[in-house]
């Protein structure tokens, strides 16, 4: 493993250039201000007609139409989801300049070839591993939430030394950066969610709700058996792993995790995770998700609803309610 601090990086490469950043969601939010606040030269690309334009206005960034954000930059990180990047990008190209470093926070695009950048471009990856809000609050704190970088193309000779500069910018070399692969990247960030974070964990709770529901048990108590005390185990788990867990829930709750885990995820689940895994590298499933957003994505629709109308989303609504501090 290679892993990079702020000893590592020099952020001055950088000084007096221009950083173009491409979408103002979560991510784009974050890294524009940590960058603003670093002391670079920050640009935010919007359409004027979009409902982010007013909103980087009023953080007091420098924001322009796409086209000319990028005319004048030395970075241009794309920050836009996934399935809108092809499209920006080919919209965007011709005003980029020669041997300017196009960034990525996920390698799908490139990875999956929906984008195949100019060959005098360099293209990297700084990928922080936490949300936007948490990458701006860590800044704010003085600390920093881990990155991994990746290059994938290099033209210049020093698109790693530039990605360093930026991951430093927006406080990721406080915390370390990892170099990784755009492969690498792309791959175990869709496998965690889909068979752990997102699709794995929700799966689990449902299925919980469901089993003590039709046993009898009251919808209310099995909220919070299974969905409201996740967020406890996950603190643990996130702040000290399973060291730390062991050692804050009960011996009955550790005896219980260590018999019937087992039983739950068993040598079937496994199998299912590698079938995943499969789909994801032999480009299956991103092939399925191209051709779903080409189509207008009704079955994501579909399977939406579903899951927004299943009965524990009823009752955590009402039982969510009367927790004010949730808001906070």
């Amino acid at each position: 493993m290679q892993m990079y601090s702020e000893a590592d990086v020099d952020i001055t490469c950088l000084a007096e250039r221009q950083i173009t950043i491409l979408g103002y969601g979560s991510q784009g939010r974050a890294h524009a201000l940590n960058l603003k606040d670093s002391g670079f030269n920050v640009v935010v690309g919007l359409r004027a007609s979009g409902a982010s334009w007013d909103k980087a206005k009023a953080d007091g960034l420098n924001v322009m139409e796409p086209n000319a954000a990028v005319k004048d930059a030395t970075i241009v990180m794309f920050l836009t989801p996934d399935m809108v990047q092809k499209a920006l990008y080919q919209s965007v190209v011709d005003d980029i300049p020669q041997g300017a470093t196009l960034m990525f926070a996920h390698g799908f695009a490139i990875h999956y070839k929906q984008v195949e950048p100019r060959s005098d471009l360099n293209v990297a990856l700084i990928a922080p591993k936490g949300p936007g809000g948490l990458v701006r609050r860590q800044y704010e704190d003085g600390h920093g939430v881990p990155c991994l970088v990746a290059v994938n193309q290099d033209a210049s000779g020093d698109a790693l030394k530039i990605a360093l500069a930026y991951a430093a910018g927006i406080g990721g070399a406080r915390a370390g950066v990892i170099e990784t692969t755009f492969a690498e990247e792309t791959e175990t960030d869709l496998f965690g969610e889909q068979a752990v974070l997102c699709g794995g964990a929700t799966e689990l709770i449902v299925a919980g709700f469901e089993t003590l529901v039709e046993a009898g048990y009251q919808p209310e108590v099995a909220y919070y058996e299974v969905m409201h005390e996740l967020k406890l185990i996950v603190d643990l788990l996130h702040e000290g792993g399973l060291k730390k867990m062991h050692k804050f829930i009960s011996d009955t709750a550790a005896w219980g995790d260590m018999i019937s885990g087992p039983r739950v995820v068993d040598a079937a689940s496994r199998a299912a995770m590698k079938d995943v895994l499969n789909d994801i590298q032999d480009g299956t499933f991103a092939r399925n998700w191209i051709a779903e957003n080409e189509n207008g994505m009704p079955e994501f629709k579909r399977m939406m609803q579903t899951d927004l109308d299943h009965p524990i989303e009823k009752v955590g609504q009402d039982l969510r309610g009367r927790m004010d501090w949730l808001e906070e």
